[in-house]
């Protein structure tokens, strides 16, 4: 390149020739200049010598000015090629910087060479760098949306634009892009449900998407302006959450409701007319929450009107409660009465009165327990339901035996009449019934036993223990036995007596004894009457032993020694005879 310099800034040799002719021309002119002023030599060697140092400057400004430039091309020139290397490295074309390693020619022909390629990757970085700011702005602006925050722009690395790393955030871009589309399809289905709670407890839709975000609240919002934000989904969660929770707990006071109104309405009989009112309210009561989908179905106004209902039924029930307490206390005293246990029945009446005027009552408390008792007594009833039928047998064959002993008693019994043959058809029955007592009250004795066993308390019959009821009654017959036999050996001995004193008499009046036929007709039974017309009835007179009596029949059995039996009498073989007999008993 300096050779090249020197050729240019050298005088070809014509140019030399003209230029010596010149120096030398001037230089003669000048020698004659000074001829003519009378310079000296001294001045003339001094005055040439300054002439030769003021040539020897320009040349070395020429130099100096030509190395300059030289010296500005070179740098220009590795500027441009440092320049392209670099954008080259930035965009990964490895392969032009080693053509830019093999260029040849002048500075000024690399430089011109160089400057085309330079502007290309210029252009290329300018387009890559434009590529890099939209994808780097797209992905400010979704993590800004994302975040809810202002997020600050990050400064791009001119030193890498390679495609690998813009492929990369490319990846970033398209995984942001993925996170908004799952965050819409969230904020959907969050709007969605909260739309149908809303839809269901009747609130406003609206405004819930108005507090959560405004740009969820306008229906002509584009779905890409709607907020995405951590916040926003935050607070979507926390709405449908508390909406999911109201909705539990409306449909569980409703069906808590529904349950009270059946429970009042089967205890007040309500008609079926008033119950379809509120059938939007008791379809409700197994209905799961998630199958609970019906416009307004769990609105305030629906829970306030059930509320309202059950308020007006509960003062209905608050009288019919006491009337059917009071009932209900009937029933147990009735089947007190039917088991023959005696209670006080006036003065839990009026204690019961008391405090169900009072209005300190919990009335369903009350029936609970009364129900209780009654579940209570009627488990009783059941249990001393085999004696209590075993005690009826043993009433009524008690009675059809007293008729019987006064049946026996009448001496006119068998007299042609009316209503004797009935008479003699019970009396037969009677006998069979009478037949079974002793082993009717010896099992009974045993089940009462076996019965107090088991249950650990005495079995009461009208406020007095059965099993001495039962021992007073085999007591009594056992006497009534002994009575019969002493009546009928008394009957025969005086008997005896007047017919030995009759025979006594006759001798004495007729010297002899009674003829046969006499004698036969003095053994006829003593009262009985001649008459076989005469109407005989039932008797009338019926002392009968019950539990009731106890040993006050002791002292009756007594008095009635006088009557006679007949002589004939035999007890018949046993017969299965279930009498039914009436339920009078004492008042619980």
């Amino acid at each position: 390149m300096s050779g090249s310099r020197a050729t240019r800034i050298s005088p070809s040799p014509s140019s030399f020739v003209e230029y010596s002719t010149t120096c030398g021309s001037l230089l003669h002119e000048l020698q004659r200049i000074w001829d003519e002023i009378g310079e000296s030599d001294c001045e003339r060697d001094k005055m040439l010598l300054q002439l030769e140092q003021e040539c020897l400057d320009v040349y070395r400004r020429k130099v100096e000015s030509a190395k300059k430039y030289k010296t500005d091309l070179r740098k220009t020139l590795d500027e441009a090629e440092e320049e392209v290397a670099n954008i080259a490295s930035a965009l990964g074309e490895k392969s032009l910087i080693l053509k830019l390693e093999k260029r040849k020619g002048t500075l000024k022909e690399q430089l011109l060479s160089i400057k085309p390629i330079l502007e290309e990757f210029q252009h290329k970085r300018e387009e890559r760098m434009k590529e890099f700011c939209e994808i780097q702005s797209q992905i400010i602006q979704l993590c800004s949306e994302i975040t809810g925050e202002a997020v600050t722009d990050k400064q791009i690395d001119n030193r890498d634009l390679t495609a690998k790393r813009l492929g990369e955030i490319k990846l970033d871009l398209q995984g942001l892009q993925r996170e908004k589309n799952l965050r819409l399809q969230k904020i959907s289905s969050h709007v969605r449900s909260i739309y149908e709670l809303s839809d269901v407890l009747s609130g406003d839709f609206s405004e819930t998407m108005n507090e959560i975000h405004p740009s969820l609240g306008s229906s002509s919002t584009n779905s890409q302006s709607k907020s995405i934000s951590n916040v926003t989904i935050s607070r979507l969660d926390q709405a449908v959450n508390s909406l999911k929770h109201e909705k539990e707990q409306r449909l569980r006071k409703l069906q808590d409701l529904g349950s009270t109104l059946i429970e009042l309405w089967n205890l007040l009989d309500t008609p079926a007319d008033e119950r379809k009112r509120f059938d939007h309210v008791t379809t409700l009561i197994s209905a799961p929450v998630n199958e609970v989908t019906k416009r307004g179905s769990l609105a305030l106004d629906i829970i306030e009107q059930a509320e309202v209902e059950i308020n007006k039924l509960n003062i209905l029930k608050a009288s019919k409660m006491k009337e059917l307490v009071l009932e209900k206390q009937k029933d147990l005293e009735e089947i007190y009465k039917s088991i023959h246990i005696d209670v006080d029945t006036q003065t839990t009446r009026q204690i019961l009165a008391t405090y169900l005027e009072s209005g300190d009552a919990d009335i369903s408390d009350l029936l609970s327990n009364v129900d209780d008792q009654i579940l209570k007594a009627k488990e009783l009833a059941l249990s001393r339901k085999e004696i209590l039928d075993k005690v009826e047998k043993w009433k009524l064959a008690s009675v059809e035996e007293s008729w019987l002993d006064e049946y026996e008693k009448d001496q006119n019994r068998y007299s042609a009449g009316r209503g004797v043959h009935k008479n003699l058809k019970r009396a037969e029955k009677a006998r069979i019934l009478v037949g079974k007592l002793p082993s009717l009250v010896e099992n009974l004795m045993m089940k009462v036993k076996a019965w107090e066993e088991e249950k650990g308390i005495v079995f009461l019959y009208d406020k007095m223990p059965l099993l001495d009821l039962l021992q007073q009654y085999a007591v009594y017959r056992l006497e009534r036995e002994e009575e019969k036999k002493r009546s009928r050996t008394l009957i025969l001995q005086e008997k005896k007596r007047l017919q030995d004193q009759l025979a006594t008499e006759q001798e004495t009046l007729f010297g002899s004894k009674p003829s046969p036929v006499r004698a036969q007709t003095l053994k006829k039974p003593l009262g009985q009457s001649n008459n076989s017309n005469s109407m005989i009835g039932t008797p009338t007179g019926r002392n009968v032993f019950t539990p009731r009596q106890g040993k006050d029949r002791k002292a009756s059995n007594k008095a009635s020694a006088v009557a006679a039996a007949p002589v004939n009498y035999v007890a018949l073989a046993k017969d299965d005879c279930v009498a039914h007999i009436d339920s009078a008993v004492s008042s619980p």
